[in-house]
């Protein structure tokens, strides 16, 4: 039996530029739409809520984005991450093809969010700014954020949606160590929130109405400014180290992928795998290149939503982005995959998927879950369950391939562990999770 092999990158090759796909799109991105006028949005009407170095990304149609070296020194904590291969996983699957898996999880953290919330705390405290407030899902973000603010001496205020809150006790522990105040969302300290809980008093809530109550308090305050985890350009943008990384790191092995593969919720970890390799394939060098997002078949953003401008939450306080949606008031089933229960997709993901660039696919949980389990039990990681959408992907493929015969090359992102994730997993063993097939249009998994 193979064993695994371990790329590690030397600091000093850590990628100095970030990668902004959008230099190489063949079609101009829908603008953002004001939320009051609906004319497209311009950098004013940002700049309430966020720095103008981070409004200028945004919009920015440069390739290459210089890192600020204080956000370089940062990602030393725990940068450059291991490419690792899954050669355990090749053999009980017994399979032709080369698993490659990008892990993103060895940081303090135990996700890929560090890789935004270094970025945005530099930008917002240059900028003078002494509070952000944000959302999170699972709590992987706001992890990354309460870390980030406590290195830059900032107050980090977090709204997490309640199901998640109540699921993942010890991800609120974590913010709550580094200094964060953290609220189950909905709440009753906001308008969103008690106009949600007066609809419904026993709301689990959705990252929609957790971006609302951020959003609302954030706008109250001078000094406070919005930290967004996922979706908007500024925050994928930030994640391109790691497909920099994996692209130097797979030339190390003289391999370069057939099939590049991540999870998407807001779709900023899979913007982070993919987007540097999409590149190549934007531009004409690997035009065979396969790109899968994968998503719960309960919140299938791009498998069955619709391609239209929508608010990026609950409210409607956000400007309308052109994405692929399933309605902004959609509230997600209580999955445990909290960091994917989001009702829409990054305008830029949306973008390629609607031109064909990538293809999607979408899963049940409990199969997400079964494949995580053989992955732990193969490769001695447990995933999270975010993450473990991209490993259900991989296995498939590596399946299609023992039944073609093809030894095509995989690469997934790792994007975080699970071991904050343990009681979803305990649920999962004793045979608690449900897969919510009472909402028949979401409940087919299909790649198109």
């Amino acid at each position: 039996m193979s064993s695994n092999k371990i790329v590690f990158l030397e600091q000093s090759k850590m990628p100095t530029h970030y990668y902004n796909v959008l230099a190489d799109v063949p079609v101009p991105m829908d603008p953002p739409l004001h939320p009051g006028t609906k004319q497209p949005a311009g950098p004013q009407d940002l700049a309430a809520i966020f720095p103008m170095d981070l409004i200028l990304q945004e919009v920015s149609q440069e390739r290459f984005i210089e890192i600020p070296d204080e956000v370089r020194d940062l990602y030393r904590l725990s940068r450059p991450t291991p490419l690792i291969r899954a050669a355990i996983l090749e053999n009980k699957l017994d399979t032709p093809a080369k698993i490659y898996f990008k892990y993103e999880g060895a940081n303090p953290t135990g996700s890929h969010k560090t890789n935004t919330s270094y970025a945005q705390a530099y930008y917002n405290k240059k900028a003078g700014i002494k509070r952000l407030v944000t959302e999170t899902g699972a709590g992987q973000w706001g992890s990354a954020l309460a870390m980030a603010c406590k290195h830059f001496g900032m107050e980090c205020e977090i709204f997490m949606v309640k199901v998640s809150y109540n699921q993942k006790p010890y991800r609120r522990t974590f913010m709550k160590l580094f200094g964060a105040s953290v609220h189950a969302s909905p709440t009753t300290i906001t308008n969103a929130g008690r106009n949600v809980l007066a609809k419904d008093p026993d709301s689990p809530g959705s990252l929609g109405i957790a971006i609302s109550e951020a959003i609302e308090m954030a706008v109250q305050r001078d000094d406070t400014n919005y930290s967004l985890g996922s979706v908007l350009n500024h925050v994928l943008l930030h994640q391109t180290i790691i497909g920099e990384e994996a692209r130097l790191q797979m030339e190390m092995v003289n391999e370069y992928p057939d099939i590049v593969i991540g999870c998407v919720g807001g779709g900023s970890n899979f913007g982070g795998i993919a987007y540097p390799f999409l590149r190549d394939k934007l531009t004409g060098t690997k035009k065979n290149l396969e790109v899968i997002a994968v998503e719960p078949a309960s919140c299938p953003t791009l498998t069955k939503g619709k391609y239209e401008y929508d608010f990026g939450d609950e409210a409607g306080m956000t400007p309308l982005l052109k994405m692929y949606t399933l309605g902004h008031d959609f509230i997600p089933p209580k999955i445990h995959a909290g960091g994917l229960r989001y009702h829409g997709a990054a305008p830029s993901i949306s973008l390629l998927y609607n031109i064909g660039a990538i293809k999607a696919s979408a899963y049940e949980q409990t199969e997400v879950f079964r494949a995580a389990q053989l992955f732990a039990e193969t490769e001695g990681i447990v995933p999270a369950p975010e993450s473990a959408h991209a490993i259900k992907e991989a296995i498939a493929q590596a399946l299609r391939c023992k039944e073609s015969g093809e030894a095509k090359t995989i690469l997934f992102n790792l994007s975080g562990h699970g071991f904050l994730d343990l009681g979803s997993y305990e649920m999962y063993l004793d045979n608690q999770l449900e897969n919510y097939t009472g909402q028949p249009e979401f409940t087919d998994a299909a790649v198109r």
